[in-house]
């Protein structure tokens, strides 16, 4: 996409969702790394539901590692993945205890480290907790972002770099949420809503651009 018509986008995105927040419940580190983890593959409607009742009584990491796997699956049964989720979960928890003092490091490669922690999840907490500028690529934003045109990749990592490159730093938090607020609201992965669209007149999908689906 040519700069002029992407700075539209991201303007048009701006003032389309100028109150674009996470919807993960959470109150802190550990516990948006744990809702993290758990979004994969899964809704953040029924990730509140699961943490509302998981957190009550397990929202550190020590009261984390006070369940069994077994435990902690019952809890999480509804997220899908739950036994690799369970495991790495009660994983990452240990590490913070055993190599960051009980807390959540805020290094990306640090972060990377604990298990079930990815490119995508570290992003969300560096960005969401720790205020560093980051771009993390979920389903909704690899999807929207290819359709307008911002970016042009067949991987979640290719897309993070694409945006990068036509993203102001200072916007790449506030993007991430633009661009999932608007797959969830308009840019639906089966029936986009092209005729609502206030993008329509600058996305590569809407003007019949090759994009990916």
């Amino acid at each position: 996409m040519e700069a002029e018509r992407a700075q539209k986008a991201l303007q048009i995105l701006a003032e389309t969702y100028p109150d674009a927040r996470p919807a993960l419940q959470y109150n802190t580190a550990y516990e948006l790394l744990v809702a993290v983890i758990l979004s994969a593959q899964c809704t953040d409607e029924r990730v509140n539901k699961v943490t509302a009742e998981l957190f009550r009584e397990h929202n550190t990491p020590q009261t984390m590692l006070r369940l069994t796997q077994e435990q902690l699956e019952g809890y999480i049964f509804s997220c899908g993945l739950y036994r690799s989720k369970a495991k790495h979960i009660l994983s990452a928890s240990r590490d913070i205890l055993d190599k960051f003092g009980g807390q959540v490091p805020s290094g990306f490669a640090e972060l990377k480290s604990l298990a079930g922690v990815g490119q995508k999840t570290a992003n969300v907490v560096a960005s969401v907790w720790f205020d560093e500028d980051a771009i993390a690529v979920d389903t909704h934003v690899f999807r929207v972002s290819n359709r307008l045109g911002l970016a042009c990749a067949r991987t979640p990592e290719k897309t993070e770099e694409q945006l990068k490159q036509v993203i102001p730093q200072a916007d790449w938090s506030k993007a991430h949420h633009w661009l999932i607020w608007h797959g969830r609201r308009v840019c639906h992965a089966q029936k986009p809503n092209c005729d609502i669209c206030p993008l329509a007149g600058v996305c590569d999908f809407a003007r019949g651009g090759q994009v990916q689906k």
